[in-house]
């Protein structure tokens, strides 16, 4: 077994231990699929990922990501964390931005005063959920009907459906039953009420995977909610999104609207730093 550089680390966060940890393998050529969904399901992290040599010679590298049952497309925390990694490994970005490529195409990244921000992806599917399909999330997570503002579609790759909550404390207060949620990614939305302390944050987020457990930050879902929000009025082109409240840690993601693009961003720390024989 050859040893490949290996990192964990914490993302979303200034302070280890209080964001979303990713398991990050760096010059992972070579390593068969096999292996890579082997290693993901082993380090039982919410992902685990793996940086290639780029096909397109716009990015500066490649990554795949794995779920501890599957392969995904795009993921918000794996893209923040991986080039967290690959820059403290003495990665150097062809150009202004990173440039990472992945299962849907290319995503820019750059540094940013809240360190480092991806721009989000386009929606691959989006609008309001059918009835019957908002009745059964709100039966799975028990929200009564006057507890939610609106459903919506706010796919970006890994198939998200999100709801929007009046109120912060329902959300907190939400116990899913994960059998009704079979097959769905579902995201909780809610704003903070004028007089609580948000601590620097706008809205607080949760996420439920169909695998059947809460993540504690999730890139990916506050990209898309985000596009819903501020294209439709219902946040500021700037704002921060607090995560990982129900779980015992602190998440902040940071958004800010630039044209036509929202930037998705947060601190990451390195916890582990060796090796890893595969």
């Amino acid at each position: 077994m050859s040893p490949f550089d290996y990192r964990q680390v914490d993302v979303f966060t200034s302070t280890a231990l209080r964001g979303n940890p990713l398991a990050v393998v760096l010059g992972a050529e070579g390593l068969s699929d096999d292996v890579m969904a082997r290693f993901a399901n082993w380090t039982n992290l919410s992902e685990t990922v793996f940086l290639l040599p780029p096909t397109q010679p716009e990015a500066d590298y490649r990554l795949r990501i794995f779920t501890p049952k599957s392969e995904l497309p795009f993921a918000g925390h794996p893209t923040l964390g991986s080039c967290h990694a690959w820059l403290e490994a003495g990665g150097k970005p062809k150009g202004t931005d990173i440039v990472q490529e992945c299962g849907v195409g290319l995503i820019r990244i750059r540094r940013s005063e809240d360190g480092l921000a991806f721009a989000a992806p386009p929606l691959i599917r989006s609008g309001a959920l059918k009835p019957a399909l908002l009745q059964r999330v709100m039966e799975a997570l028990s929200l009564r009907p006057d507890q939610v503002v609106e459903g919506q579609w706010v796919d970006n790759g890994p198939g998200w459906l999100a709801l929007l909550l009046k109120r912060r404390a329902d959300l907190l207060a939400v116990q899913p039953d994960y059998s009704k949620l079979a097959g769905l990614e579902v995201g909780l939305v809610a704003p903070f009420d004028r007089d609580e302390d948000g601590d620097g944050a706008d809205f607080e987020l949760r996420s439920f995977m169909s695998e059947g457990a809460e993540d504690p930050v999730t890139g990916s879902l506050n990209a898309s909610v985000a596009i819903w929000l501020i294209g439709n009025g219902i946040a500021q082109p700037s704002y921060v999104a607090a995560q990982g409240t129900c779980l015992g840690r602190a998440g902040r993601v940071h958004v800010r609207q630039e044209g036509d693009t929202i930037w998705v961003g947060g601190q990451s720390v390195t916890c582990i730093s060796g090796q890893v024989s595969l």
